[in-house]
């Protein structure tokens, strides 16, 4: 079984910045892809970003691109994800996710793993 923990949500005003981590648990970690999927409030969860297990491959969503930012530490079963430029309609639930295969996705059936979300809030 594998426990994913998001940490790094907070309150920033517009225009600052963030980084979420995910740290995995539970047993050893290789071959995973992980991602992140926001949901905002009244929202479906969607796909913002998404890392290879070796990281050769990268996915951004298009929202977000030139904005935020994933990378990985495989050594430490953590994934980050850099947030800049933060706008109010970057506000929500920010779920990590976990998949058993090396290789992305960007939908929500395409992981296996979730951990219970951290909240970001973008106000002045």
């Amino acid at each position: 079984q594998v426990q994913l923990v998001e940490f790094g949500g907070g309150l920033v005003q517009p225009g600052g910045s963030l980084r979420l981590s995910c740290l995995a648990s539970g047993r050893t970690f290789v071959n995973n892809a992980m991602a992140w999927f926001p949901q905002a409030p009244g929202k479906e969860r969607e796909f913002v970003a998404s890392m290879s297990w070796g990281a050769t491959w990268t996915k951004i969503g298009d929202s977000v691109k030139g904005r935020f930012f994933i990378s990985r530490d495989n050594a430490k079963n953590t994934v980050y994800l850099q947030m800049n430029s933060l706008k109010p309609e970057d506000t929500a639930v920010y779920y990590c996710a976990a998949r058993n295969r090396a290789t992305i996705s960007t939908t929500l059936r395409g992981y296996d793993y979730w951990g219970q979300g951290t909240q970001v809030t973008v106000s002045s």
